[in-house]
C-alpha cells in the first residue's frame, strides 16, 4: 500500500506515471492487477481514474457509492451525503469487531463513524484533522514556525516547537477520546478501530481506541469488490 497526495488538476498520464513507478520500485506488474476498486471522494479526478484502469490495466473499476450499495443499511440523511470512504472502512470494522463499533479516521479531515449492533451506519462528527490545525497555527500566527507534528518528551514545553507540539499532539488525543466517550455512552460498549495517516501515533496515549487498522480501507474495498463481482 501506498499513500500519496490527491491533487485535483493532475491528469491520467501523470497518474499514469505515478502508478507505473510505484509498481516498479515493489518490483511488481501491473498485469499481475485482475480487479480494481476505487472509493473516491474527490468527483473530479473519477474520469482520470477510470482511465488508469482501462489503460494502464486493461480493466474496468468498480466505483463504490454509498448511496447504490446493499452491504450496509444508512441511517444518515440523505445518505448520498455519506463519503464511500466512511461505509467502506465502516463495512471493514463490522466484519472486524461486530457492533457496536466506532471507525476513527485520521485524514485531512477526522472523521468518527458510529456502527450499530446490528451492522447499520448511523452517522457520525467530522473535525479539523490534526494537519489542518498545525497549519492554521503557522499560517495565522505571526511568530510561530511550520512544525513536525510528533509527541514531545513532556506535557510542558521548553520551546517554542515543543510547546505547539504538546498542544497539538495531546490536545488533539484529549478532543479524541472526549468525542468517542460521548460516542460510547449513546452507542454503548463498543469497539473502537482507528485507522488513516496519524492513527498510529495518535492511538498510543489515547484511553479509547482499541485497535489500529492501517490498511482497513483496503480491507473494506476487497469486501465491496469480491461482493459486487458476485452479484453482478
Amino acid at each position: 500500500s501506498w499513500r500519496v497526495v490527491t491533487r485535483r488538476d493532475q491528469t491520467f498520464d501523470e497518474y499514469a506515471v505515478l502508478c507505473r513507478n510505484l509498481f516498479e520500485l515493489q518490483g511488481l506488474s501491473h498485469r499481475e492487477v485482475k480487479g480494481i476498486a476505487i472509493c473516491s471522494v474527490v468527483p473530479p479526478l473519477n474520469e482520470a481514474f477510470e482511465l488508469l484502469a482501462k489503460k494502464c490495466f486493461g480493466l474496468n473499476a468498480l466505483f463504490i457509492e454509498s448511496a447504490k450499495q446493499d452491504l450496509m443499511p444508512i441511517r444518515y440523511n440523505p445518505p448520498s451525503d455519506v463519503g464511500a470512504d466512511r461505509i467502506v472502512s465502516a463495512v471493514a470494522a463490522f466484519e472486524m469487531v461486530g457492533g457496536p463499533a466506532i471507525v476513527v479516521d485520521f485524514g485531512t479531515a477526522t472523521t468518527f463513524d458510529a456502527i450499530s449492533q446490528n451492522g447499520e451506519y448511523l452517522g457520525g462528527i467530522i473535525a479539523p484533522g490534526i494537519g489542518i490545525s498545525a497549519e492554521a497555527l503557522f499560517q495565522r500566527a505571526a511568530k510561530l514556525p511550520r512544525i513536525e507534528i510528533k509527541k514531545p518528551p513532556c506535557v510542558i514545553g521548553d520551546s517554542t516547537v515543543t510547546s505547539m507540539q504538546a498542544g497539538l499532539y495531546f490536545g488533539y488525543v484529549g478532543l479524541v477520546d472526549g468525542i468517542l466517550g460521548r460516542m460510547k455512552e449513546e452507542l454503548g460498549k463498543s469497539q473502537v478501530v482507528a485507522t488513516g495517516g496519524q492513527a498510529r501515533l495518535l492511538s498510543s496515549d489515547s484511553q479509547q481506541i482499541d485497535r489500529v487498522e492501517e490498511d482497513l480501507m483496503l480491507y473494506g474495498l476487497r469486501i465491496f469488490y469480491s461482493h459486487l463481482r458476485e452479484n453482478r
